[in-house]
């Protein structure tokens, strides 16, 4: 908790942080983000580096101070080099393109499911069923994931479905013919 909160958090050249009043800016290569301090944090941009502190000791400031300073240095990760996220599709049938501003799932429905993608966010398909996504948002970025991936989540039977790279499925047995009890 506030053993991260007294971390800095370093910068390089490439990257610009500003504070207006609580408003934290940060600029980079790769897009622009913000966030606002939470109430009893204060930041203090020194060099090349941002410094937090809280007005008190008490368990939520503590929380709060940390939290501060880890979102602060996923900002800065994230306009420098940016987050990624993998999805597999599987299934026979089960495919995916890039149409425009949105994402077209052949996901085995009587319809085609058309995602919106966010402005901020890229997304790249390879061999219709392997789908990346770029931002500089971690936040934005696994919520676009958890998003696609909840239209059919992996089903524990045939192991059907959108999954993460490199998720294992628990598979289930199925029944067995010829039983009796």
């Amino acid at each position: 908790m506030s053993r991260i909160g007294k971390k800095p958090v370093v910068f390089s050249d490439k990257v610009k942080v500003s504070l207006e009043g609580r408003i934290l800016k940060v600029e980079g290569p790769r897009g622009k983000l913000s966030y606002t301090l939470p109430e009893g944090i204060t930041a203090k941009i020194e060099d090349k580096s941002v410094h937090f502190e809280r007005k008190s000791d008490n368990r939520e400031m503590k929380a709060l101070h940390g939290l501060a300073r880890a979102l602060t240095q996923n900002m800065v990760k994230g306009v420098t080099d940016g987050y990624q996220k993998k999805l597999e599709i599987q299934g026979v049938g089960f495919k995916a393109a890039v149409q425009g501003s949105n994402l077209n799932l052949s996901l085995g429905f009587s319809h085609p499911v058309l995602f919106p993608i966010p402005k901020e966010i890229k997304i790249q398909v390879a061999e219709n069923t392997q789908i990346q996504i770029d931002g500089a948002d971690k936040q934005l970025v696994g919520e676009v994931a958890a998003s696609i991936r909840r239209y059919y989540p992996p089903e524990p039977y045939k192991g059907k479905g959108i999954r993460y790279a490199g998720e294992q499925v628990r598979r289930k047995v199925g029944k067995t013919a010829g039983q009796t009890a």
